[in-house]
């Protein structure tokens, strides 16, 4: 009998990577949130039902039927905009995260669930590789926002039974994503003008969106009312200098990046993962970040698609 999962944030960069995937391994995709699909860009996102609206009681009374699992991709999209608004992030996840756990409890207890989390909830911190059981101490609403639906998560699990996996994802990319480190250097390579914020030598741990959808689905697997924590990243550092060196090389120009010194508001020096936890289930990341790299520059180029 076919599987179904309902994947919150479906139109999102995450979302539609981790409906893919679900879709690929033989699931029935129920998609929901913001924005809309043509028949055709919903069947080649995997997407068999899809719902637009809000992630609220509403819009999930909408589901056809229970679900087998849930992963609740939908939420606040980044730090910037956290600080900018931070009673919108507050709503777009904490809100959207207990109305799913909320969905769950009534109509579907026997759900699965996983929960993207961030690195964002660790804050600033020294050690050379976070692992799980470093205490959360967030320095952004954002943070403070995903450290807070944790709590929710593990809050359901407790109290009412149910199956929960909370991924800490560290800085995902791939094409297709329209923010972040990436895509302002593109811009700014396309402009001429490769000036950043920071020194440099700001570090942080890249995982391709492919490779997290997939983990995603191990999450599933994995949940339990134990509510199981891990990172999802890939274990490696890269600053900030080695990687926008990196995207010059692949832009195909003389580009040398130069920092302002400048500090942005909410973001720690490091981030770089513990991965044992994800390396116990048999996970490996399988894009290496150079391929990675060179296919974002290339999408950049062609346009966006």
């Amino acid at each position: 009998m076919t599987q179904t999962v309902l994947i919150t944030g479906a139109h999102g960069f995450l979302g539609r990577h981790a409906a893919r995937h679900f879709a690929q391994q033989g699931w029935q995709v129920v998609g929901m949130g913001h924005g809309d699909y043509t028949t055709e860009q919903a069947l080649a996102w995997g997407i068999h039902t899809w719902i637009a609206g809000d992630i609220c009681p509403e819009t999930l009374a909408r589901v056809p039927a229970p679900p087998d699992a849930v992963v609740h991709c939908a939420g606040g999209a980044s730090v910037g905009q956290s600080l900018a608004a931070p009673l919108r992030d507050f709503e777009r996840t904490v809100h959207t995260c207990v109305a799913v756990l909320e969905y769950v409890r009534e109509h579907a207890p026997q759900a699965r669930i996983a929960y993207p989390s961030s690195a964002a909830v660790y804050g600033g911190t020294k050690a050379a590789h976070i692992a799980e059981d470093t205490p959360a101490h967030p320095i952004s609403p954002y943070g403070l926002h995903k450290e807070m639906a944790e709590v929710c998560c593990r809050d359901y699990a407790e109290q009412h039974g149910l199956a929960v996996c909370l991924v800490r994802f560290f800085s995902l990319y791939g094409s297709g994503l329209r923010k972040q480190l990436l895509f302002d250097a593109c811009q700014k390579a396309q402009a001429g003008a490769f000036e950043f914020f920071g020194s440099g030598q700001e570090e942080r741990d890249y995982l391709h969106v492919t490779d997290a959808a997939r983990l995603l689905f191990l999450a599933v697997q994995a949940a339990s009312p134990a509510c199981p924590v891990v990172n999802g990243g890939s274990g490696r550092g890269l600053s900030t200098r080695e990687v926008l060196t990196a995207l010059a090389h692949c832009w195909g120009e003389n580009l040398a990046p130069r920092f302002n010194g400048t500090v942005k508001q909410g973001d720690p020096q490091r981030l770089v993962a513990d991965i044992s936890g994800i390396t116990a289930w048999g996970f490996a990341p399988s894009v290496d970040f150079q391929s990675g790299l060179r296919d974002y520059v290339a999408w950049f180029k062609q346009g966006q698609p």
